[in-house]
């Protein structure tokens, strides 16, 4: 494996969403997996290194490949749709910068998320403020640089803008069906349809410059027909906002996908309902920019995550000598690091011993809880595992852990956060020309 070549020159990395950045290699950290090595082999390495040096730091492996590999999934299956990366699923500089580099626009909740993409070199143009409810000088912050479309739902929003950015390029964000997600976000945000024309009218009197509207399904979307409706619901609005005086060009489908096998709904289901959608209420000849604000559909596969087992204990049927009821394993990852939102829903990750081996008769699997190592007894990873019998300082996997683990992690009880490293294979290196250009 070796670091990136450092280059002098650079050149310009195009992809289909028509957006080409420069960078430059110099002070990178990724390793390039040359002769055959694997990711796996990677980890292999890592560990043994960590074995030889008598430490048990968890650690990130962030596969670049795979990020590559999502992204064309998007823009085969979503030609139409320009994804607007969500920065609060992942905010790891080395996936923005390749994001970016891949012709990502980026969906930023806060000031310091939009000063985090600004100082990648990201343009403002590539940016939504996409929250509804935003403080005055994070509003002031996105006017002072550049940073025009943002979010509404409600009139006290709209006020806030007036007084902080009276030139921004407003997106009315309504309330869809979501009752078929994982995480409703509803209740909490969105205007109801029946609002939309009495904000638009006090938009209007305000002078503000309202160009679309936005909506989100929900987070993990279960029902690919939650997005024909919510669209049917947007061209509705629209309707209402081009009646207002308006010029409603621009309209945001928001998150909710998935790019896991194992999901219910597959995302070539979802894309075709969207793109039939699409079609009929938005078709290319309206010139209605579209985009999209997935988070977890490119972030979560990117990531697994490597943790050490640093305590055991069986739990018995109470008798001498008893049967074992239960194996309790502690590892030192948790609700509190990387595993806050995997800790709330289980399902969300792959969990596995490591090495991997073949269980026999003689090396039965129990029924395993997987405690994190803090003194909080909510630090535990919920769901149903059955692991033969893991020894202290053996080691486990948990793919797909790229999805709100690294902008979830805390130090709580002094536990530091877990340490990244990023690898990408000669070959995807080579189709994006990364080892020519300034991307890192």
């Amino acid at each position: 494996m070796s670091k990136m070549d450092k280059r002098t020159h650079s050149e310009s990395v195009t992809t289909n969403a028509s957006v080409t950045h420069d960078f430059s290699p110099e002070n990178s950290d990724i390793d390039i997996l040359d002769n055959g090595k694997t990711v796996r082999d990677f980890i292999d390495d890592k560990i043994k290194e960590r074995v030889s040096k008598d430490t048990e730091d968890p650690f990130y492996v962030a596969n670049l490949d795979r990020l590559y590999l999502i992204h064309l999934r998007w823009v085969t299956n979503l030609p139409r749709v320009r994804p607007f990366f969500a920065v609060k699923c992942n905010n790891t500089p080395v996936v923005l910068k390749t994001l970016s580099a891949l012709g990502t626009g980026f969906d930023c909740a806060s000031k310091n998320e939009i000063d985090l993409v600004l100082s990648l070199g990201v343009t403002p143009d590539d940016i939504i403020y996409a929250h509804t409810i935003k403080p005055l000088s994070h509003i002031k912050y996105a006017e002072a640089h550049g940073v025009s479309r943002m979010t509404f739902d409600n009139e006290e929003e709209l006020l806030k803008v007036s007084l902080s950015h009276p030139n921004a390029k407003l997106i009315l964000r309504i309330a869809v069906d979501d009752s078929k997600s994982i995480i409703r976000l509803n209740t909490k945000f969105g205007a109801s349809l029946d609002s939309v024309a009495q904000l638009l009218e006090r938009a209007k009197k305000l002078e503000l410059d309202v160009i679309g509207i936005s909506f989100h399904v929900g987070g993990g979307c279960t029902d690919s027909v939650a997005f024909m409706q919510a669209i049917a619901d947007a061209r509705h609005a629209f309707d209402i906002g081009n009646l207002c005086g308006f010029k409603m060009n621009f309209l945001d489908i928001g998150g909710g996908f998935s790019s896991r096998k194992d999901f219910k709904v597959q995302f070539e289901e979802v894309s075709e309902v969207i793109n039939k959608a699409l079609d009929e209420c938005f078709p290319p000849e309206s010139g209605v920019m579209v985009i999209a604000e997935p988070g977890q559909f490119y972030a979560e596969p990117v990531f697994t995550l490597a943790a050490n087992v640093i305590g055991k204990t069986f739990v018995t049927d109470g008798k001498q000598g008893g049967e074992i009821k239960k194996m309790m394993i502690y590892i030192n990852e948790g609700l509190y690091g990387a595993l806050g939102l995997v800790a709330m829903h289980p399902g969300l990750t792959n969990v596995e011993p490591y090495p991997q081996r073949t269980v026999t008769n003689s090396d039965k699997r129990h029924t395993t809880v997987i405690w994190g190592p803090t003194c909080d007894c909510a630090d535990v990873l919920l769901g149903t595992y059955h692991f033969p019998e893991m020894h202290i300082g053996e080691w486990i996997l948990m793919e797909n852990m790229g999805a709100y683990s690294v902008t979830l992690s805390t130090e709580f009880n002094g536990f530091e956060r877990t340490q990244l490293y990023t690898v990408v294979s000669a070959d995807t290196w080579c189709n994006l020309h990364l080892s020519n250009t300034n991307i890192f």
